[in-house]
């Protein structure tokens, strides 16, 4: 409580002080990060929709700026060598994050996020949520889990892998009862599920179902709460409360609404808190919206029109706490007042002009971290097998240049710094950011990255010259006698020799021998 009652009157006093621009504390380090110059953007999305007339209340992004002027923190970090934190800021005014002081920070140990900074003078910062009617204490984010680049540098974006959000239920000036509001957020198609709820928006001020229209908020996934569901997802919905919405009527109404499956995806919603919502997506790295539905709120069952909302603002579960989701984060705002649709327009150019994107580059085919590689067998009369991910599970395939691009894709993973051990590799999925190659059981599957150090060891290989002779071999960071393994099709971490039947000496040199390559999907 005391902690509750500090914090409430640290918000009142930044309020009155408004001119002073940042939550957190000084910006940290200087150094460039990536291949652009430290420049600031002139307008953000949050200047855009100001001289709309419906300025942001609320405004988040662990990658850049969102106005102009900009030079506070962004997020805050904490390590778990010590328990310490810091406040991980711009690298300059209006422009994107420091990235290299979180990296600097956080050196031979792991950090979580703890803080989320509202970038607006009312300081609706989210912090990690507590226990609600659905779901118990939630974790935080791991800082390092989805490195990708804005504006020429590398940033970091949060990866959501269940049991994990954030909220802030005293907050100043977000729409509440019948008052109008729009919001957006650039998340991502390929690292989603069917589990309640990934969203970002209004919510109750009590972490509990409240009941119809208690809340207003962005939710994006491929769970269909009202049947039928064009395509498979992931579909831009309204979290009304008690239900997604994809029209008034619940269920889609809008047949070529079948999902967003970009890499980088801006989803909208606006309601005027009486009668009328809308729903938006469109592709965050190029390209204008697409209006999936706009009418109506719904009537039956009643309580959505006019709107009860509370104020709080969620990020990554639901109102509840419903906290089985996964889901990405790179940026959002929610405004006070119905944005227009040019201005939306507007900041969909705004945000695509950011050129999200993978890692910085770096030379293809080696190990280095941020390049992308495919990994091909070399174990006579299988070398033309690569390791790809299949669903959740680890196989190797045929891949060719005729092969189609899901294939090539899943044959491509992207090599990070060792989670677990900065001079080892971890192995990223190149077309399902956030997922990595873990062992399980000793079988290898791709798996979100959940920020344990657990996973963190499950997902951690070290290089080697091949044990036959040719190209590398990787040893298991947590099973030092056991090295990746095709087997049957299926990777396995292999000792040479034991009860297993992939433990089997017979080809035991070549099966763990792979080759470093160029990857089928760039």
């Amino acid at each position: 409580m005391a902690r509750s009652r500090f914090r409430h009157a640290r918000k009142t006093l930044l309020i009155i002080a408004a001119a002073i621009v940042g939550a957190g504390g000084s910006v940290l380090g200087s150094g460039l990060v990536g291949a652009g110059a430290a420049h600031a953007a002139t307008t953000g999305p949050c200047d855009i929709l100001a001289s709309a007339g419906t300025p942001c209340v609320a405004a988040h992004s662990t990658t850049r700026a969102l106005f102009g002027s900009y030079n506070g923190s962004l997020y805050q970090v904490r390590r778990a060598s010590d328990g310490a934190t810091t406040n991980i800021g711009l690298l300059a005014a209006g422009g994107y994050a420091n990235a290299a002081a979180q990296d600097s920070f956080c050196a031979n140990t792991t950090c979580v996020v703890t803080v989320l900074y509202d970038q607006t003078s009312r300081h609706n910062d989210l912090t990690v949520e507590g226990p609600g009617g659905a779901g118990g204490q939630d974790n935080p984010v791991p800082a390092d889990a989805l490195p990708v680049t804005a504006g020429g540098h590398t940033v970091y974006g949060l990866s959501f892998s269940g049991v994990m959000g954030y909220r802030d239920n005293s907050t100043s000036g977000v729409a509440r009862g019948g008052q109008a509001e729009g919001m957006y957020m650039v998340t991502s198609g390929t690292h989603v599920n069917n589990r309640c709820c990934f969203d970002y928006g209004n919510a109750e001020t009590n972490n509990l179902d409240n009941g119809n229209g208690h809340m207003d908020a962005l939710n994006f996934g491929t769970e269909c709460w009202f049947s039928p569901c064009d395509g498979s997802g992931p579909w831009v919905q309204a979290d009304l409360e008690n239900g997604l919405f994809q029209s008034n009527v619940g269920h889609s109404t809008n047949t070529s609404n079948t999902g967003n499956r970009s890499s980088y995806v801006t989803a909208m919603l606006k309601n005027n808190g009486q009668n009328f919502f809308a729903l938006k997506d469109g592709n965050a790295q190029s390209g204008g919206l697409s209006t999936r539905y706009s009418g109506a709120l719904p009537t039956s069952p009643s309580g959505y029109s006019p709107m009860h909302l509370e104020g709080a603002i969620v990020l990554g579960t639901g109102g509840d706490n419903s906290n089985g989701s996964i889901g990405s984060f790179f940026e959002g705002v929610m405004t006070a007042g119905l944005p227009s649709d040019a201005a939306e327009s507007s900041v969909q150019s705004n945000i695509t002009a950011v050129g999200y994107g993978g890692p910085s580059p770096v030379a293809s085919g080696t190990l280095n971290p941020g390049s992308t590689i495919s990994l091909r067998a070399t174990t006579s009369g299988f070398t033309t097998r690569y390791i790809r991910h299949q669903n959740d599970n680890v196989v190797t395939s045929d891949v060719s240049s005729g092969s189609s691009a899901l294939d090539k894709n899943d044959a491509s993973w992207i090599v990070r710094r060792g989670l677990a051990n900065p001079s080892c590799v971890s192995f990223e999925s190149r077309n399902y950011p956030g997922d990595f190659l873990r062992h399980s059981n000793f079988q290898l599957f791709r798996q979100p990255m959940d920020g344990s150090a657990l996973f963190r060891a499950d997902a951690t290989f070290c290089p080697e010259a091949g044990k036959s002779g040719q190209g590398m071999s990787f040893r298991s960071f947590n099973f030092s006698t056991r090295y990746l393994r095709h087997f049957n099709n299926t990777l396995y971490i292999a000792s040479n020799g034991g009860s297993n039947a992939f433990d089997s000496a017979t080809n035991w040199a070549a099966d763990v021998s792979w080759a470093v390559s160029a990857p089928w999907a760039p």
